[in-house]
This record gives structure tokens, sequence and C-alpha cells, in this order.
């Protein structure tokens, strides 16, 4: 039996996997294009044990950070999200650009809520991922630090430094980091700020 796919179904973001052979509604499919989210039609075996985008993590780390993002790995998982490894699996020297545009294009397309990318000093992995639309990372280095970012810039990627911080310190900021929710309020007007920014100037490229 066909299963029927309606407006109730469309998550708030992200992306909606069904069963390949669904009938999606056509309100179904006005309500994601309003989203954004993407409707994929996936074998019903891959629906089961998927965790949806707002529980998935995606989770970096070029050669310098490796030992760090295995440390992190079962944290992130403990807190009951799943983990999106992009890479590295391995000590050979890698390039953060790489790490850190997969990590930001999986959080902008709406794959994963969230995104965490290690490097020496984490510096420029936010400076990567901060080239992608949509993206707000935020290089933190303590629990302040990361409150802040979650706080007033609503935050969806953390970047890290491999080398800078112990596996305890790593720990602290990545647990206050997903533990704290956006603010709100006056911070939501500066947040729009920055978007209207990036689209500004994305107008430009395109003209």
């Amino acid at each position: 039996m066909r299963r029927i796919i309606t407006a109730q179904d469309v998550p708030a973001n992200g992306e909606l996997r069904v069963p390949m052979g669904s009938l999606i509604t056509l309100s179904a499919r006005e309500v994601a294009a309003d989203r954004g989210v993407r409707i994929l039609e996936v074998p019903e075996d891959q629906i089961s044990g998927m965790a949806p985008p707002e529980k998935t993590v995606a989770l970096g780390a070029d050669n310098c950070g490796y030992d760090l993002k295995e440390a992190l790995k079962p944290v992130i998982e403990s807190l009951g999200l799943e983990v999106r490894d992009v890479g590295v699996y391995d000590e050979k020297p890698a390039d953060y650009p790489d790490l850190a545009l997969k990590v930001a294009e999986l959080v902008a397309s709406g794959a994963a809520l969230r995104g965490v990318i290690l490097d020496a000093a984490g510096i420029g992995s936010a400076i990567v991922a901060n080239k992608v639309p949509g993206i707000r990372a935020a290089l933190c280095y303590d629990r302040p630090s990361a409150r802040n970012s979650r706080e007033a810039i609503d935050s969806n990627v953390l970047t890290l430094g491999g080398r800078l911080l112990t596996q305890t310190q790593a720990e602290d900021v990545l647990r206050t980091w997903i533990a704290t929710p956006f603010g709100g309020g006056r911070h939501q007007g500066r947040i729009d700020k920055i978007a209207a920014i990036e689209r500004q100037y994305l107008k430009k490229e395109s003209s």
C-alpha cells in the first residue's frame, strides 16, 4: 500500500525521507517548497534507523583535529544525537578547507542541524565554513564563548582547535554549545542583518 505524505509530515527544515513510491500530496510539496525542505524518496529499509536532520550533527576534522574528533564522537552520541562523520579517518595530512566545506554544506543544505569542525587552531575552518551561505560558524575556546555563540549568534557550526584544547576542555565547550538554545528577542534582528548582508553580496555575484 502506498504511503500518503501530507503537509503535516513536512518538518520545519532539512530533509523529508519517504519510502519510494509514496503519494506526495500537492499541499505537502507546496509546504516543503516554502520551508526549503527537500523530499527524498528512498528504499523502505533506509527509513528506519535514520536520524532526522534535527538530530544529526555533521562532524569533520583535518589530521590535526583527528584524535579529538574521535574522542568527541561518542560524546555527541551520548547526548542522543547521530554523528555524520565526513572524515578524516586517519592522521594522514589533509587540508582543512576540504573538511570544513563538507560539514558546512551538510548544515547549509539542512541535512544536519549543526556541524562541528576541528583543525589545529579552529580559525581556518571557521573562515572556510562562513563562506558558505547560511552558515554562522564560531570558534569557541571555553564555556562562555560557546554559550554566547549560541545565545546571541545562533551559531550552527562550532570550530575547535585540536592542538589548543585538551579533550576535557573541548568536551566542556561542545556540551555547552549543544545544550545552549538561541536567545531570540533582540538577537534575532542582528541575525536578520547578517542574512541581509549575505544576500546583498550573493546578489552582486549573480548580477
